[in-house]
């Protein structure tokens, strides 16, 4: 089947939060969802599913995990059991388990930055402290690339740094990390016997031929220290479903992060796993279709400014469907991202939320139509047009 990812989705009216935080005159590329429908197996699933009537509690699904183990298998060669999968319902509560299960009060948590918020909120809200490792910056013309910066990495660890929060493939900067950069991260925790807890939820959504390597998949000894959230939310354009997945191959580990969670996060709702299995065992084909959509909508992108934006410079991401902008040379008066939202009308996400490293840079999502996307970025020229 072919599927039309040009077509347009009005979402304006559906309680969008992406399209509805802003005033109706803001064209929306901010928040991480994309403004395609989910694949047609999905929501032939979720129509069965409702035609049943009864939505009463669930249970765990079997199945699910058994869709798991052999996709984790036959993409990676990983090899995990039904019993190493723990289900919660999103990516957030996720990191705030894992801070709150690992180490005590006022130890510290390890993080790359610029990285996605709650890497950086959900330590301090279990009482814990940040302690920051820079991601190494790296111009050639107009195209900016991020890479692992081995020393910084290590003098950012402390003596009370107890978890490293792994962002991978890497949000808002875009990369898929090789497996020497992922070796190196490996080692210097065991070197200082860290916990990693290794965000891999956008690792379905690779462009333009990048590869995925799940850390835990690079040795045992790695496995044994790392907890693997993966979730069908961003790759099939479901996050409003709420089901992710904790693989947590270690028995101590995982029940210590079980024991955290207790009592606080909900179960997965049963929508949420009817989804989910139908996209992971049915939509391989509008995946791929996907791909290769987002890829040329990165490109098209990476274009855009290279011919009209010449005062900003953009990452080349290898997976996700999110640019990070640095427009710290384009003569903005301030914040960059409240000048894009009140001249051009485009809402994007403020770089320094994501860290101190992104003050002067914007986050774009680039997960829409081909029309959406020359739209917002027109909007953006005209604007920084307006003041040189």
């Amino acid at each position: 089947m072919v599927y039309n990812f040009d077509e347009p989705v009005e979402r304006r009216g559906s309680d969008s939060g992406k399209w509805h935080y802003f005033g109706a005159d803001v064209l929306p590329m901010w928040v991480a969802d994309m403004d395609f429908r989910s694949p047609a197996p999905v929501m032939k699933a979720l129509h069965e599913r409702i035609d049943h009537g009864v939505f009463g509690y669930g249970l765990d699904s079997p199945e699910l995990k058994t869709v798991l183990r052999e996709r984790m298998h036959r993409l990676y060669n990983w090899t995990i059991t039904p019993d190493d999968i723990v289900f919660w319902p999103g990516l957030v509560c996720g990191l705030n388990v894992v801070s709150r299960a690992i180490g005590e009060r006022e130890d510290s948590v390890l993080v790359n930055t610029p990285v996605y918020p709650p890497f950086l909120s959900s330590p301090i809200n279990q009482e814990r402290t940040l302690a920051i490792a820079e991601l190494a910056l790296q111009a050639q013309g107009q195209q900016l690339h991020y890479a692992l910066n081995d020393a910084a990495f290590t003098a950012a660890i402390q003596a009370n740094t107890k978890l490293f929060l792994l962002c991978n493939p890497h949000n808002p900067v875009g990369r898929a990390y090789t497996r020497d950069e992922l070796t190196r991260m490996a080692e210097m925790c065991l070197r200082h016997d860290l916990t990693i807890c290794s965000d891999e939820i956008h690792s379905d959504l690779l462009l333009g031929g990048a590869g995925h390597i799940p850390i835990a998949a690079l040795a045992p000894e790695i496995a044994a220290r790392t907890v693997t959230i993966l979730a069908p939310s961003k790759t099939y354009n479901l996050p409003g479903l709420g089901c992710s997945m904790a693989i947590i191959q270690d028995p101590a580990l995982r029940r210590q992060v079980q024991k955290a969670a207790n009592g606080i996060v909900p179960h997965v709702n049963v929508l949420g796993y009817v989804a989910a299995i139908a996209a992971y065992t049915e939509c391989e084909d509008w995946l791929d279709q996907l791909r290769t959509y987002l890829t040329g909508n990165r490109d098209f992108l990476v274009a855009y400014v290279k011919e009209h934006l010449p005062t900003l410079r953009t990452t080349v991401p290898e997976a996700t469907y999110l640019a990070w902008l640095d427009c710290r040379e384009a003569g903005i008066e301030g914040n960059a991202q409240k000048f894009f939202l009140e001249k051009a009308k485009v809402a994007l996400n403020d770089g320094a939320a994501f860290g101190t490293d992104g003050a002067g840079f914007v986050r774009l999502n680039f997960g829409c139509t081909r029309a959406t996307l020359q739209e917002g970025l027109e909007k953006m020229r005209a604007a920084l047009e307006s003041i040189q």
